[in-house]
């Protein structure tokens, strides 16, 4: 009881305490960096933080491309939230509890707009039945319109807008570590490679 009303009072003190918090700078948008072809730089910024783009003419080749890659083709389970270019066969929605997906092979799902800059696509939470379908599948991939490839992380706050509560998470390449001996490896914590299919 008494480490309880500790804890309490400390938190009233912590609640009533009201710190001046100074503001923003402000962001002089002019002064921004905005590229010929956001497009180009986002897959040039991708394959710089490992990962692999591929400009399709439709959703159906997103399914073509995918099966020309062994890792693809041999897969047993393959999870996709975007069946209109890719036929999964595990229904992820039907899953209760997420570690029941530690086996997954692939997943597929719908990116709401990528980053010129560092190569990054948000995902909101929204999109995903189970958050952990973003880092615990061998293989990753994520489809994202041309024309939702914004400049810079500026604008892709922006967009974001206001925080709301929830999961989202900018993706940005494969999983990386180099802290072992400085030597990069690839798939340590999470998919081992990324595949981003840019659509019309």
């Amino acid at each position: 009881m008494t480490d309880s009303k500790s804890r309490t009072e400390i938190l009233q003190r912590l609640r009533a305490c009201q710190l001046e918090v100074p503001p923003l700078p402000a962001v002089e948008v002019a002064r921004l960096t905005r590229f010929t072809d956001p497009v180009s730089k986002f897959e040039e910024m991708l394959r710089f933080v490992g990962g692999e783009s591929h400009r399709v003419s439709s959703m159906g080749e997103v399914d073509k491309r995918l099966r020309e890659r062994p890792a693809f083709a041999n897969a047993r389970q393959v999870a996709s939230l975007v069946p209109e270019a890719v036929q999964g066969n595990v229904d992820v929605s039907a899953v209760e509890d997420p570690h029941d997906l530690e086996s997954l092979d692939w997943v597929i799902v719908r990116g709401a707009f990528g980053v010129a800059e560092n190569g990054a696509i948000w995902v909101p939470g929204d999109r995903l039945p189970h958050r952990v379908l973003l880092f615990i599948p061998q293989y990753l991939a994520i489809v994202v319109s041309q024309d939702e490839i914004v400049h810079h992380m500026h604008e892709a706050y922006a967009r974001i807008g206001a925080p709301k509560p929830g999961f989202g998470v900018f993706v940005s390449g494969p999983s990386k570590t180099a802290d072992i001996e400085q030597s990069l490896v690839l798939g340590a914590h999470g998919c081992r490679t990324l595949q981003v299919f840019l659509v019309p």
